[in-house]
């Protein structure tokens, strides 16, 4: 699992190793890990160029130190200083000794920045809030404009500078790095959108911090987010005992689709058939669509509450208005997934579900329907992805998977680590994806997961499914449902 921390966790640990060290070694032991990656980049350190980009900070001298020791093995390396004053002095004067330069007037360096085979960004820490400042950004752009000519390799020193560490949030320019090489922990803004995609392939670098639960557990409180990987996925997935039959697996309902919009149904009834339950009820007007397609589907006509017993139901996609129906399933005392125009209905007042509910339910919107939820524009939710699924999560008492470039899944509350989904594409974004992912998810309900780790199991399996459906060509959902078999297979063998 890779488990992102918040800065003030990540720097009370730093400060307790380094009051057990002898001074300077940390920062030595991150700049000979940076190096090391930097090396990894070139191929051919002796003779390129590199440029560091370099801060007041502690990052500034990281990233000086790692020039250093590129510079020993022949790299021609020059440093621009955006505070030549406050750079970092031991590094400065570790990269002179090695036979690096200094370039203290940052506005003659855009062309360096251009030409060089390697820029090292290590403007701003981790405690860098609100995007670059005025003079950084000529710099950015210039290392921005060499990557898209195919000329350099940018590597950012623990984050890109401008990103916000804590939150992924991107409040201004930033440096667009093709590498980020982060120390000691990682950094929600590495895991999470729009910072993710500034970021790049991610190094981790082990420094020696301790931030595993202890005793008191009080740093595992501090985790931030989580990204499961295979392992812990394929702890989760339900798996029949030998005396399992279709009812002791568990029961999904799927009260979903309507005469506009049939194949929501078919859809979500895809999904949940391949997502571990023994058997799939369907409830609507949808029968006949759903039954051409899935004949093992028990179809019913009179309605949630007489369909006959389910653990766990999934309600709303392609509801349209039918309220009455979603109200029905809501007040079953089993656990819901709620999707799509569900969603609408319950923030329209029409059914019940502010935390009022005793069992788990799972909350599935893309960013406009959370904006809608929360009473704000679309952009603010896909700015701020990590505070909007924590405020869903608290407003609504239930457990919510917020879809989009980073699928991320809160607990009812909004407290503890986020998890954030690892897999998918690009690709996912078509129609009737999300209807999948519903069906999914409300199965892997009814086997018996918690809402939590059914969302993220279910964000998971179907990312990976999208993976293998699109393979760098368009995808449609019902390919996507097909691939869910495979993805549960990657998994299962870890």
């Amino acid at each position: 699992m890779r488990t992102a921390y918040s800065v003030e966790t990540v720097r009370a640990a730093e400060r307790e190793l380094m009051a057990r060290l002898p001074e300077g070694a940390l920062m030595q032991r991150a700049a000979a890990g940076l190096a090391a990656a930097c090396a990894d980049v070139l191929g051919r350190v002796y003779g390129s160029r590199v440029v560091l980009l370099v801060g007041s900070g502690d990052n500034g001298g990281d990233a000086l130190y790692a020039g250093a020791r590129l510079a020993r093995r022949g790299a021609g390396v020059r440093a621009v200083l955006l505070a030549p004053g406050r750079a970092h002095a031991g590094g400065l004067a570790a990269l002179r000794r090695a036979g690096g330069s200094v370039v203290a007037d940052a506005g003659s360096a855009v062309g360096l920045v251009e030409r060089a085979d390697l820029v090292v960004d290590g403007i701003v820490g981790i405690g860098g809030k609100g995007g670059l400042r005025e003079e950084a950004v000529p710099l950015a752009e210039a290392a921005r404009r060499g990557r898209d000519r195919g000329r350099g390799v940018v590597v950012a020193v623990d984050l890109p500078s401008g990103v916000d560490a804590d939150t992924g949030e991107v409040r201004g320019a930033a440096v667009r790095a093709d590498v980020t090489v982060t120390f000691g922990a990682y950094k929600p803004g590495l895991l999470i959108d729009p910072a993710r995609e500034y970021a790049g392939v991610v190094r981790f670098v082990d420094i020696g911090l301790e931030l595993e639960p202890d005793g008191a557990g009080a740093r595992a409180a501090a985790a931030r987010a989580e990204a499961l990987q295979h392992g812990e996925v394929a702890r989760l997935l339900p798996v029949p005992a030998a005396e399992s039959d279709k009812y002791r697996r568990g029961v999904v309902g799927i009260a979903a689709g309507s005469a506009r919009y049939p194949g929501a149904a078919v859809l979500a009834v895809a999904g949940a058939l391949r997502g571990g339950a023994g058997a799939v009820r369907y409830v609507g007007p949808a029968g006949s669509a759903v039954l051409a397609r899935h004949p093992e589907t028990l179809v019913s006509e009179r309605g949630p509450a007489r369909a006959g017993r389910v653990q766990a139901w999934v309600v709303g996609p392609g509801a349209g208005d039918d309220a009455a129906t979603v109200g029905e399933v809501l007040a079953a005392d089993v656990p819901v997934l709620i999707d799509a125009d569900g969603l609408r209905l319950a923030e329209a007042g029409a059914v019940r579900g502010r935390g009022e509910r005793g069992v788990p339910t799972l909350m599935t919107p893309h960013a406009g329907e959370a904006a809608a939820l929360l009473g704000v524009e679309r952009e603010e939710v896909e700015a701020g992805r990590l505070a909007a699924v924590r405020e869903l999560a608290a407003r609504y008492g239930a457990a919510v998977l917020l879809k989009g470039s980073t699928t991320l899944v809160a607990e009812a509350g909004g407290g503890g680590a986020v998890r954030v989904n690892p897999t998918g594409t690009p690709w996912l974004a078509t129609a009737g994806s999300g209807d999948v992912l519903s069906g999914l998810g409300g199965s892997l309900l009814a086997a018996g997961l918690s809402a939590v780790d059914a969302g993220s199991v279910a964000a998971y399996v179907h990312g990976l499914a999208g993976r293998f459906a699109a393979e760098g060509a368009p995808v449609s959902a019902e390919d996507v449902a097909r691939r869910i078999p495979e993805a549960w297979r990657s998994v299962a063998r870890g």
